[in-house]
């Protein structure tokens, strides 16, 4: 806590060149853009960082084949570039995976007119992944046994990419460089709001933890609320051209169902598309596509219904999936950016979701709508070279703010992991080794750890049974990781509760001394308050009038 504890006091003393309000993708990858380029930035987010949007993802990083279909080929072409950026730019976090497309009999295209269709989303990606394939029903069943192929007339494989660890943790990394380079953020942070005073921001700022009030100053105000763009330009007063509309997507998360890592994506009974996406030792299963009027949303009957219908119709599975298979759920909005003049009547599937940026040049705010993980880089430049106009100055305008740290630092932990055996230590339980993990989550900071468990071997043990978990990674978690609630550890610096029961997450005998490590003597209260607030998952049912409103779809893909 003593990190976000200093920060919350430096907020509250000093004058920012940029304040952003949002610590979600938008949020966090400006912040990194800025900062990193000399820009003196504060950030703050009501909740954890990525705590909503950021958080309930399909952990894929892809060009935006599903907006061919509405032939909106430039956005595809930038997102696909955007794609091959991310992956040479964090090859140890964001990789190439194939995804595997199955086409029941009587469905309204062929097989071959999507692969050529796959062909030409491939070629738009400057042919950066491997070539598409076409799949007979007896090729598709040889790569993946559990798919049923009796009522299939074939398929077609190609690319795209995903996140190797979770959305969250990604999101985060983006945060932890802004405080390298001498951002000021912390989570927990409310705005209630701001005025603007003699050519600065004055917000209204409360730490949630206590109740506290103070303000921070700024030149540039960045809105990056997510969802919550709208209602926080109405404390401010502004009224930029664009607004949200709201899409609610669930996954439920299940016993891994194929050893193969290879996304299967089927289209459902209303012709919309979701995903099989492995998950280590844990499976994926979603998304759905609801339209809702606000960004506050949770999992119902229907919406589970929905997805296990589907997916058992879909595979030959030992005994078909139910809801005690469930091991967690994932459920958010996704704000889609519509013109202020449009209104919210055009088809919301048919929206894409790509990013809009509005500027008040008079009052020097900007406002981001949309966006995802695939673009954050490109929103990123973006606000750097908005806030530059509004006459910031930049002093390193060229540096790479962004990335994996160099391959000499690399080969460096490489080199001394290799020399201290450290991937015989790695859990009969993780699905990758030791060192790719480590390197992949703290980079250069991975070195700290292997001098700690040169140290101490304790250091190297297992914490929490049933996870990945160092007793070195929860310390360094304590230090610089701004964890405030456990659940901040749990599902979002990790994705433990994703993957692992919340029973067998409480009976774990090294919760309590991660606990303690992590906040001391608030250990006992920290997580008395995250088993009371995160009970064991059931799902709701919508009311009829809401359920008329609001059918599950999957995502759509019409080409």
């Amino acid at each position: 806590m003593q990190l976000r504890d200093s920060n919350i006091e430096k907020l509250s003393r000093e004058t920012f060149d940029v304040l952003i309000i949002g610590g979600g993708i938008n949020g966090a990858s400006a912040a990194a853009a800025l900062s990193g380029q000399g820009v003196k930035v504060g950030l703050i987010d009501r909740g954890d960082f990525a705590g909503e949007t950021s958080m309930h993802s399909s952990n894929l990083v892809w060009g935006g084949i599903k907006y061919m279909e509405s032939y909106d080929f430039p956005l595809v072409r930038k997102l696909c570039k955007s794609r091959n950026h991310l992956i040479k730019s964090f090859p140890s976090t964001v990789q190439e995976i194939r995804f595997l497309t199955t086409i029941a009999r009587g469905f309204r295209y062929h097989p071959r007119y999507l692969w050529a269709g796959s062909w030409l989303y491939w070629l738009m990606g400057n042919a950066f992944t491997r070539i598409p394939r076409f799949l007979k029903p007896s090729a598709i069943k040889e790569r993946e046994a559990i798919i049923d192929t009796r009522d299939s007339i074939g398929g077609f494989e190609y690319s795209d990419a995903y996140l190797h660890d979770n959305d969250a943790r990604f999101v985060f990394n983006f945060v932890r460089t802004a405080l390298n380079y001498g951002a000021m953020a912390a989570n927990y942070v409310e705005s209630q709001g701001a005025r603007r005073e003699n050519g600065v921001w004055v917000t209204r700022a409360r730490n949630v933890m206590n109740d506290d009030t103070f303000e921070i100053r700024s030149r540039v105000l960045i809105n990056a609320a997510g969802p919550w763009v709208d209602q926080h330009n109405e404390t401010t007063g502004q009224k930029p051209g664009h607004q949200h509309v709201y899409s609610k997507g669930i996954h439920l998360i299940v016993p891994r169902l194929t050893d193969s890592k290879r996304v299967l994506a089927f289209f459902a009974d209303d012709g919309r598309l979701f995903f099989v996406i492995p998950m280590g030792q844990r499976t994926c299963i979603g998304t759905t596509d609801t339209r809702v009027e606000n960004p506050e949303v949770h999992v119902t009957d229907e919406d589970t219904q929905f997805v296990l219908d589907n997916i058992n119709k879909r595979l030959e599975l030992d005994k078909p999936l139910g809801r005690e298979d469930i091991i967690a759920t994932r459920c958010g909005v996704r704000p889609l950016a519509v013109k202020a003049s449009a209104g919210g009547g055009r088809d919301f599937l048919q929206l894409s979701r790509k990013h809009a940026i509005d500027t008040d040049d008079a009052e020097a705010h900007i406002s981001i709508f949309g966006g995802k993980l695939t673009d954050c880089l490109n929103v990123g430049e973006e606000i750097v070279g908005e806030v530059k106009r509004l006459g910031v100055s930049v002093p390193y305008p060229d540096y790479r703010w962004y990335g994996e740290p160099s391959e000499s630092v690399r080969k460096e932990f490489l080199h001394q992991a290799e020399l201290m055996d450290l991937d015989a230590m790695t859990s009969s339980e993780a699905s990758e080794p030791l060192t790719d993990r480590l390197w992949r989550r703290y980079g250069i900071h991975a070195l700290d750890m292997l001098e700690e468990i040169r140290e101490d071997p304790r250091q190297g043990e297992l914490l929490i049974e049933g996870t990945e978990y160092l007793r070195c990674e929860l310390g360094q978690a304590q230090r610089r990781e701004m964890i405030t609630r456990l659940e901040d550890f749990l599902r979002r610096r990790s994705k433990i509760s994703l993957v692992v029961s919340n029973e067998r997450i409480r009976q774990s005998p090294g919760l309590m001394e991660a606990c303690e490590i992590l906040f001391g003597d608030q250990a006992r209260e920290r997580f008395d308050e995250y088993f009371a607030e995160t009970p064991e998952w059931t799902p709701e049912k919508l009311s009829s009038e809401a359920e008329a409103d609001n059918p599950a779809h999957s995502e759509s893909l019409n080409w």
